[in-house]
């Protein structure tokens, strides 16, 4: 089997290993000539703590190498580039391809998940749509890199299709699980990243383990709203790509989420605090988009606005947390 992956990120690297060692023929692309240069001469990706990049897999400037002729394509670039670079490849990709996408996010203006951005921009017919898959859940491209076990969610309304990935992916460390609720394993992929955010705010804060525990909880219910609200099953948010995904993404020290919000709680600036994580902190990206959807659904979400008024609005994060805790008291669901 040939697989492509397009974009060189921590993910992507984590996920050509494991593949590779599947036996997969890999191919991995990137936009950035110099980063392709540097990984085909040392062969090391040190922010994956110098993980080894097995000779086999191929390393290409050239997105056609990547796209054509390949069995399955994964989109693993940051969401924000997940429309340009749909664009860039919808010439070397034909419908009877398998495309995954694992960006996690929701695009702001057009408030599209990234397999609706993906099938948009590319021009999909109706029945390859059906096809495309998102792959999200509870792991850290830190411990994939090392076979540590991990569990995953293979979603895709053709249920036969997400078979196929669950078949091709699994493996002794790397389990997959299928889903067909597509638009609400997304929702949770991207609204989590927003809770992580809240939940290193509030440690960086000097706040406890009861603080957390809060926000996670709360959070969770805050992204079950919203996604009933979009007509998604319930039943997704209390598996991995939701419940499971936050509790990695709001307490692990590998998540630049977390991070971010505990620099951000710490006294940086969110321009700052994403500086010194050094990688994409997808949770201030898809900030915009989860406050545009809350308000247009009229979802109550406190703890998603008052990561937004700290980060996009300059709201003081200690008075922020006495805000939502001063809220009128209800009942807990």
């Amino acid at each position: 089997m040939n697989i492509g992956i397009l974009g060189a990120g921590t993910w992507g690297i984590a996920l050509s290993k494991m593949l590779f060692e599947c036996g997969y023929d890999i191919t991995v692309w990137s936009a950035v000539s110099k980063e392709i240069d540097e990984l085909n001469n040392s062969r090391i990706y040190k922010r994956l703590d110098d993980l080894r990049i097995p000779c086999g897999i191929k390393l290409t400037k050239c997105l056609e190498e990547a796209c054509e002729g390949m069995d399955i394509i994964l989109f693993a670039v940051p969401s924000v580039y997940v429309r340009s670079t749909a664009s860039s490849a919808k010439g070397y990709i034909t419908d009877d391809q398998i495309i995954v996408n694992l960006s996690k996010g929701i695009e702001s203006g057009s408030l599209k998940t990234m397999t609706e951005v993906i099938a948009d921009e590319m021009s999909l017919t109706e029945d390859a749509r059906k096809r495309i898959v998102a792959l999200s859940g509870p792991t850290h491209a830190e411990e994939v890199a090392r076979s540590l076990p991990t569990t995953i969610v293979a979603a895709c309304s053709d249920i036969d299709t997400g078979k196929k990935i669950q078949n091709a992916f699994s493996n002794e460390f790397f389990r997959v699980y299928t889903n067909t609720d597509v638009l609400g394993v997304e929702i949770c992929g991207a609204v989590k990243n927003v809770i992580a955010l809240a939940a290193g705010i509030s440690e960086g804060l000097g706040y406890g383990d009861n603080a957390k525990a809060a926000l996670i909880t709360r959070g969770m219910s805050e992204i079950s709203r919203l996604g009933k609200a979009l007509g998604c099953d319930e039943r997704t948010f209390y598996g991995l790509a939701g419940v499971g995904d936050l509790i990695v993404t709001a307490t692990s020290r590998h998540s630049r989420n977390n991070k971010a919000g505990f620099l951000i709680g710490s006294g940086l600036s969110a321009a700052e605090a994403v500086e010194e994580v050094g990688m994409v902190v997808e949770g201030i990206n898809a900030l915009p988009a989860v406050i545009a959807l809350a308000s247009k659904y009229g979802v109550e979400m406190p703890i998603s606005f008052a990561a937004d008024k700290i980060i996009n609005h300059g709201a003081d994060p200690a008075s922020s947390v006495k805000e939502l805790m001063n809220r009128k008291t209800t009942y807990d669901v």
